[in-house]
């Protein structure tokens, strides 16, 4: 059966919500976390300790078929961003409800990927910052406006600001997002952006 494995130290331990949403959880160090760890368990890391990211590195390689997920004590959207790109299937706070920690591991056990809701804004953003040059190219098998509101949500923009821009409605706008997301296989925001990111899929005619 999987677990729920903490990367423990001396100087990092689960909060009581971790155990308390996984009575069951276990804490191993870094030594003994590769011979414990096996394909499906979820792997939690808590971010600024050390050399937290080049250590998640690392274990996206090592401990394969693993999911893995970051925790910090102080949320960060450039953090988040850095640790997707290593390979990390989610980014939370340290200290949510049991329930939100039941959720992530839900959600990464079934493929998707976990930001929560209060860094979803800030995380798209920054995302779209980061990838910019790469989604100048016109977008694949979508309509003008349907690449118009694309790259208004890579740009960090709600619904409702898109709308503004564009002049036109908020549930045109949510009309369009459906089509972009089953156009791309795609199934939310951050996702969306990290499909733009690559290059052989926004370099094709849009029409």
């Amino acid at each position: 059966m999987s677990q729920n494995i903490f990367l423990c130290s001396e100087t990092v331990r689960p909060s009581t919500r971790w155990l308390d949403a996984f009575p069951e959880g276990v804490c191993h160090e870094q030594r003994t976390l590769a011979g414990a760890a096996r394909p499906g368990d979820v792997i939690w890391v808590e971010a600024g300790h050390g050399d937290w990211l080049e250590n998640l590195g690392t274990l996206v390689r090592t401990l394969a078929g693993c999911h893995l997920v970051v925790v910090s004590m102080t949320p960060d959207s450039a953090d988040a961003v850095a640790a997707l790109d290593r390979g990390a299937r989610a980014y939370c706070h340290a200290l949510a409800v049991p329930s939100v920690f039941r959720d992530v591991e839900l959600v990464v056990r079934h493929g998707g990927l976990w930001v929560g809701p209060e860094l979803m804004a800030r995380v798209v953003g920054a995302a779209g910052r980061a990838l910019a040059p790469h989604v100048e190219a016109p977008l694949p098998l979508l309509s003008g406006r349907e690449a118009e509101v694309a790259h208004e949500v890579v740009n960090g923009l709600s619904n409702k600001e898109i709308a503004a821009k564009l002049g036109i409605t908020e549930r045109t706008v949510k009309a369009h997002m459906g089509a972009i997301f089953e156009k791309l296989g795609v199934r939310d925001r951050l996702q969306l952006v990290l499909r733009l990111s690559e290059h052989g899929d926004v370099s094709l005619p849009v029409h």
